[in-house]
């Protein structure tokens, strides 16, 4: 294995696939990054057993990237890394010297490294599916960063780690709760599915997949199988392992009517809950009241050793009642960040009902926050 590339070729693709390396693994193999080096092409590979990434670069016949030899190794994947991200050069030699010695060098640096042979990887399968969902870049990136927040942290119920991605014809229905909030974003997709899927993806994974996406108009293709989702993108493949389980049916949860909307600027509503939330002593559940008052909206929160707030704002709402309610101020805040929209609706059912979140600028999301009892 011979080659000589431009840095920030290589660099590009290291970050990419790093992604995959777990620092934690037991397996000394899987801390590398697999190098694969054919006439045409470099693969490179890196796996955790939770996700794996591929990721390729074309040798164009082009100076940027020239193939001398081919070959393959495994190179530790943080010394390799560190090593082309420090060398100041822009091209860089790789060479591999007696099957297990990878020499990598410029005009001016030398480093000399101790790989793994090939044939200890474990075997990767990263089929793709005959039947394929595509997805645009920006529509997976709003997926993620509008539901994964209200994913659980908490490994006892590995379900509710993940979001849950229900594909009926053309509509893409994206679940995330953690019991005490739900995350939903319902989205058309281009082309309807010939099959129905119901599946539970890592929320980790998926912001790791959309850690790696450019800035493009580029679009996914998703292909499903029954433990594992592979997403290919551009010269990328990700693959990530599916949480089994039942997700809950979250249609439950969710209130249909309400007796009173309350409709407000969504950038002075979380300026508001930020600054209630300040003096609130126990920072996870950091309770905060809210009251209205005709066209006043009421927020209020104490703490015995700290002392207490009462911010006011004006509102709008749909009829002349009134409603007490308490929540986590930080629960409401993420769910409030997660719209792009300009104003925002809040509508209750009850002071012992969920909260429910809409915006008629994007029809697409709804967050439910459940109330706390402060009494």
């Amino acid at each position: 294995m011979k080659l000589t590339i431009k840095k920030e070729l290589l660099l590009d693709a290291l970050i990419k696939v790093s992604k995959a390396i777990s620092t934690k693994n037991l397996i000394p193999v899987l801390a590398g990054i697999r190098f694969d080096v054919s006439k045409k092409k470099l693969t490179l590979t890196a796996s955790d057993n939770d996700i794996t990434i591929e990721t390729t670069i074309d040798a164009n016949d082009t100076k940027d990237f020239v193939i001398e030899k081919e070959g393959s190794i495994i190179i530790q994947g943080k010394y390799i890394l560190d090593i082309v991200r420090k060398l100041p050069d822009e091209y860089i030699n790789i060479e591999l010297i007696d099957e297990l010695k990878i020499m990598i060098y410029t005009e001016n640096s030398e480093f000399n490294l101790n790989g793994i042979n090939e044939s200890e990887y474990p075997s990767i399968d990263l089929e793709e599916s005959k039947k394929k969902i595509v997805i645009s870049n920006s529509v997976m990136k709003e997926i993620v960063s509008q539901t994964a927040f209200a994913a659980s942290h908490e490994e006892t119920k590995p379900v509710l780690t993940g979001i849950n991605f229900n594909i009926v014809g053309d509509t893409l229905e994206c679940n995330s709760t953690d019991s005490y909030r739900l995350a939903r974003k319902i989205i058309k997709l281009e082309e309807a599915s010939d099959d129905n899927y119901n599946i539970v993806i890592p929320s980790h994974n998926l912001e790791e997949f959309c850690k790696i996406l450019d800035e493009d108009k580029e679009n996914i293709e998703i292909h499903i199988f029954n433990n594992k989702i592979l997403f290919k993108y551009k010269n990328i493949k990700f693959q990530s392992r599916l949480i089994n389980g039942t997700y809950p049916n979250t249609s439950n949860l969710m209130p249909t009517d309400s007796y009173l909307i309350v409709s407000a600027n969504l950038n002075d509503l979380y300026s508001v809950i930020d600054r209630a939330s300040i003096l609130t002593s126990d920072k996870e559940k950091n309770i905060v009241t809210l009251e209205t008052e005709g066209d006043t909206l009421i927020l209020k929160s104490s703490s015995a050793e700290i002392g207490r707030v009462e911010e006011k704002m004006k509102i709008q709402k749909n009829n002349q009642e009134n409603i007490k309610i308490s929540f986590s101020a930080k629960y409401m805040m993420e769910a409030l960040k997660s719209f792009r929209t300009e104003n925002v609706e809040l509508h209750f059912g009850g002071e012992i009902k969920p909260i429910v979140l809409k915006s008629k600028e994007d029809e697409s999301l709804t967050q439910l926050v459940l109330p706390i009892r402060t009494y």
